[in-house]
């Protein structure tokens, strides 16, 4: 599954470079209609691989989507900020405007594709965050130019693929969200490879289910009991939730709501409330999981952790990840956003980019943007 890299482009002096970047940043609006970048991680994670290219004389050409404008140019959706703060550091370097203003971008459109390549000599794939993605930016380029993944895409695939091959063991994973519709391939894809599988998030009221417990007004899917069952049976060391934080049905929660306390519940949720967070005693049969652990992945955050009462859960995970001498990948935009307000970035040893990419690589094991890579014709 060898993908070519940056040095397989050969000499790159005064050659114009397409790169395909992850540049899907937050923006931020205020009431003057003035757009900011929220959060610039994305941008500085594609940096390496513009930097290397600009060093080796390449002219750079990024391009990149911003939100879901579905074909159609919006304002809201303008790369302007991104061209702003990319030039302000490399003024040489051009962003083209948001690829998913042309519905050729999403239908991968032949013509959309020979407009992105027109005078290019090479292109670079470093957005791996849409490599999952068959859209002509992702899968046109490497069908003419000759391609390489860029150093993003490259660590990335290094990482979750070592995953798969050749993990130091323990191997925990940690998986949460809301619904086990959205992470079940990715659960049974990893209860055969990992050691332990811990269970979080809304989606843990589904296995509790199929455990036999009352779960009240919990988020849960009546029509996944049976493969939450048969992933308890797999034989495999599935932990699941032994306490919850509740809260009664009719009262509110979410991101900065104030309202009654969170009262802990062991085993079966009472009708009349919900499970919104894991409990204490579960908190301390995952971090005895996590301290053992050689190598650990963690994808969804462990309950609402935007909403203070139900923190406790995500962030004593992720302080117990930090604190682990484990090799650790943390992956989902949820997880990362927590492991970020946590301030433990730096504690982990691979942050990833890509939520649903990193999801499929995890349960297929390649991705559409790499095969492209792999077909891509070669310098001579």
């Amino acid at each position: 599954m060898n993908i070519p890299v940056l040095e397989d482009l050969g000499d790159l002096k005064n050659k114009n470079v397409l790169v395909r970047s992850d540049l899907n940043v937050p923006l931020r609006y205020d009431e003057h209609g003035n757009v900011t970048i929220a959060d610039d991680f994305r941008i500085r994670a594609s940096l390496p691989t513009v930097e290397w290219l600009l060093e080796q004389g390449a002219k750079v050409t990024l391009c990149s989507h911003i939100g879901r404008p579905k074909g159609k140019a919006q304002a809201k959706y303008s790369m302007a900020p991104v061209r702003q703060y990319i030039q302000a550091k490399y003024p040489s370097v051009s962003v083209m405007e948001n690829l998913r203003f042309n519905p050729g971008e999403e239908g991968n459109d032949p013509g959309f594709v020979q407009e992105l390549i027109a005078g290019q000599d090479a292109y670079v794939d470093d957005a791996f965050g849409a490599s999952h993605r068959a859209h002509a930016s992702i899968v046109g380029p490497p069908r003419f130019l000759p391609s390489a993944a860029g150093r993003l895409l490259a660590r990335e695939f290094e990482v979750l693929a070592g995953l798969l091959e050749d993990p130091k063991r323990p191997f925990v994973a940690i998986i949460g969200g809301a619904k086990v519709s959205d992470k079940l391939a990715l659960l049974e894809a990893m209860v055969s490879k990992v050691d332990k599988l811990l269970i979080g998030g809304a989606m843990a009221y589904t296995f509790m289910a199929a455990q036999g417990h009352r779960v009240g007004d919990s988020l849960f899917e009546p029509d996944r009991i049976e493969s939450c069952r048969r992933i308890l049976d797999s034989g495999a060391s599935v932990l699941v939730p032994v306490d919850s934080k509740i809260l009664a049905s009719s009262e509110r929660f979410g991101r900065g709501v104030i309202g009654a306390e969170a009262l802990v519940q062991g085993g079966d949720v009472p009708d009349g409330y919900r499970g919104l967070d894991i409990g204490p005693e579960t908190i301390a049969l995952f971090q005895g999981a996590i301290a053992g652990a050689k190598t650990i992945l963690w994808n969804g955050p462990m309950g609402v952790f935007e909403d203070q009462r139900f923190s406790e859960g995500t962030f004593s995970i992720a302080r117990a990840v930090a604190d682990s001498d484990a090799f650790s990948v943390v992956g989902g935009g949820d997880s990362a956003a927590a492991i970020d307000e946590a301030g433990l970035s730096s504690e982990i040893s691979h942050l990833s980019t890509g939520g649903g990419a990193s999801l499929e690589l995890l349960e297929k094991g390649d991705l559409p943007g790499l095969a492209a890579l792999r077909d891509a014709p070669r310098v001579k």
